[in-house]
């Protein structure tokens, strides 16, 4: 694995299970992504400090350490992406639909959280339509499907996915631009 190649569901599951993170892969890059929406900077904080998930392992080992900086890296780079590529995290299309749509709904439950992390103070300023982003988002989160007919299904969860892709790209721009680049590097 080089440090350019794209960081995928299950390497970010595996490593969050090694560190005993209370969040699996869609909840980890949920919360980092409504962090970031939100304004916030990592600075020299870890991300597990920046989200204040509790790790019930001791320390990260240096490649999982190196991963989730690269992951928080990759993240940053696929919201600020002008040709709007970013993707939430999520298993893969060939996974089963019910364990997809929980994962869309654990992503948009950490995005909640991370949002609330990323910067409170600029929240109240929020334009009418990502403040109804937010609310849709909210109840995406409490959400629980059933299912009925699995092609209907698959195209009604490749909507929420669009939508939430679409949403969580506006916030980022509405909010994280507030506070300014967080690094010199000019894009």
């Amino acid at each position: 694995m080089t440090a350019n190649e794209l960081i995928g569901y299950d390497e970010l599951d595996a490593a969050a299970a090694r560190l005993q993170l209370a969040e699996d892969a869609s909840g980890l890059h949920g919360s980092l992504c409504g962090f970031l929406a939100g304004g916030g900077r990592m600075g020299k904080q870890s991300l597990v400090e920046a989200l204040h998930m509790d790790a019930e392992a001791a320390t990260p080992s240096a490649s999982d350490q190196a991963l989730l900086e690269r992951l928080v890296k990759q993240t940053e780079t696929e919201l600020a992406d002008p040709e709007l590529g970013f993707e939430p995290l999520m298993p893969a299309d060939d996974r089963p639909l019910t364990e997809r749509a929980d994962a869309l709904v654990d992503w948009c439950r950490g995005f909640l959280g991370g949002f609330g992390l990323g910067g409170a103070e600029t929240h109240a300023k929020l334009s009418d339509e990502a403040q109804e982003i937010l609310k849709d988002l909210g109840t995406i989160a409490a959400s629980s499907f059933e299912f009925g007919d699995e092609a209907e299904d698959e195209d009604s969860l490749i909507e929420v996915h669009e939508f939430v892709r679409m949403g969580a790209m506006l916030l980022f721009a509405e909010c994280a631009n507030r506070h300014g680049p967080s690094n010199d590097t000019v894009h």
